[in-house]
């Protein structure tokens, strides 16, 4: 058995706190000196990155949608410190998934980790009302009570003090903290979320969130509320496939202020499969090493459209790499990347050129969820015939698909795509998507990359 300390940082609703307390939270733990692994419930780069950052641990996303069950156990026990303790900021409200019955809830990954949560309740304008809502949550699903709560954004000592009497006198749930109201976010936001840890100095931010968590909220309840966690049986399953033997590939992968979104277990994943990996950069006239492969995660091109723009030497090696049959594989940023150009607040910038297609970005979300896809046509990634789970957000369209749409490779039953309920760009061996996937849920997709790369290699 694990006994790994734990907990589950969960709100009522979305913008509730519970970023703000998780954030806290790990960065006061870690100040202690108590090792803090982060975790992030669901999709979610950002916030992942920034709780990295609190931490100073990389953080993994359990996702019971975009992964089976038991590895999300699994990656949750290869993850977590048993001498320290284990932070996982769910998302959304605790009881709301994708369904009535809340599947793939906060509440059903916390059950499935026998995590306790502790809820972070906005509490404005609201005293006797909180006790109501608590008491409700804590009778709603027989199989988890809230071990705890955190009242956000109270506004003085005695609406602090009568919050705090209804709550212990119509519940049971201990109050382990009372945060003032804020006058400003702390992390300004934009449309995809929380501005990225790499547009802003993370410790101006960080540290006084833990200052307003150590503060305002009882540390050692809620490391005692950690420790008291059940046991977790042991997963022996390896997180990976075992690697098909073969010497070694150079897989490159962007990482810069323009692509930055990129799971770590999928880094990992290439690397088990037997992949040395080099990070590179769209932004940067640097050289780059001899590369069997490239990968191009997600992020914010647009921000850096005038940079990209003006990098064509960069942009035209890639466009080399691409026609020479360089196995890349790209999700959406880098998929908008590889595009002909990339339209952005009335202007077009080139792009790669790489595939037949432009990107448009818009006010509104044009994908936003979870994505269930057949892949239609075989390619060096995903072969045809097998089911794809991933999922997309995205503000930017294509505002024409491909001429020949037989060069699109994915069918979705759910979710938008590139439209008409198709995705996955393939031309030669470049595949782009807004789809984003989770190795660990498509545990093909790393193995398969490698051989490619290890066919790229052996035919240049």
């Amino acid at each position: 058995m694990l006994h790994p300390p734990r907990i589950v940082i969960s709100g009522l609703s979305g913008g509730s706190g519970k970023t703000i307390v998780s954030l806290g939270l790990c960065r006061a733990l870690a100040r202690q000196g108590i090792p803090v692994a982060p975790f992030k419930k669901g999709p979610d780069y950002i916030d992942a990155a920034w709780l990295a950052r609190a931490a100073d641990r990389p953080c993994s996303n359990l996702d019971t949608f975009l992964m089976p069950e038991a590895v999300v156990r699994g990656l949750f026990a290869a993850r977590a410190l048993p001498q320290g303790v284990s932070v996982i900021e769910g998302n959304r409200g605790l009881f709301d998934g994708g369904d009535a019955a809340g599947s793939y809830s906060t509440a059903e990954l916390a059950k499935l980790l026998r995590a306790p949560a502790i809820l972070v309740l906005d509490a404005t304008k609201m005293t006797r009302t909180a006790a109501a809502i608590l008491h409700g949550c804590a009778t709603f699903d027989p199989g988890l009570r809230p071990a705890g709560v955190i009242c956000n954004q109270t506004a003085g000592a005695r609406h602090r003090s009568v919050l705090r009497a209804a709550i212990e006198q119509y519940t049971d749930i201990p109050v382990l903290g009372m945060l003032p109201k804020l006058s400003r976010n702390p992390i300004p936001e934009r449309h995809m979320g929380l501005w990225s840890d790499r547009e802003m100095d993370a410790a101006p931010i960080l540290d006084p969130l833990a200052d307003l968590i150590s503060d305002h909220c009882d540390l050692a309840a809620i490391r005692r509320i950690a420790a008291a966690a059940p046991g977790l049986a042991e997963t022996p399953d390896a997180l990976f496939p075992a690697p098909t033997p073969g010497e070694p590939v150079t897989i490159g992968v962007v990482r810069d202020a323009a692509l930055w979104f990129y799971y770590p277990e999928n880094i990992e994943a290439l690397e088990q499969a037997g992949a040395r990996i080099e990070h590179v950069s769209v932004l940067s006239p640097d050289p780059w090493p001899e590369l069997h492969g490239l990968y191009l995660g997600g992020g914010f091109p647009e921000t850096q459209a005038a940079t990209i723009a003006s990098r064509a030497d960069v942009r035209m090696r890639i466009k080399a790499l691409a026609e020479a049959g360089l196995p890349i594989y790209a999700e959406c940023g880098g998929f908008m990347y590889l595009a002909q150009a990339l339209e952005y607040e009335g202007r077009r910038f080139p792009m790669a050129g790489v595939l037949p297609v432009e990107t448009r970005l818009c006010a509104r979300p044009k994908g936003l969820g979870y994505v269930v896809a057949t892949v239609e046509r075989d390619n060096p990634f995903h072969p045809a015939g097998s089911e794809i789970r991933a999922h997309e957000f995205h503000y930017s369209h294509c505002p024409a698909l491909p001429a020949d749409e037989t060069s699109l490779c994915l069918r979705l039953s759910r979710g938008t795509g590139m439209g008409g309920g198709l995705d996955g760009i393939l031309q030669r061996n470049t595949f782009a998507a807004y789809s984003h996937i989770h190795a660990l849920g498509v545990p093909h997709w790393a193995p398969r990359f490698v051989e490619a790369a290890r066919a790229y290699r052996a035919s240049a």
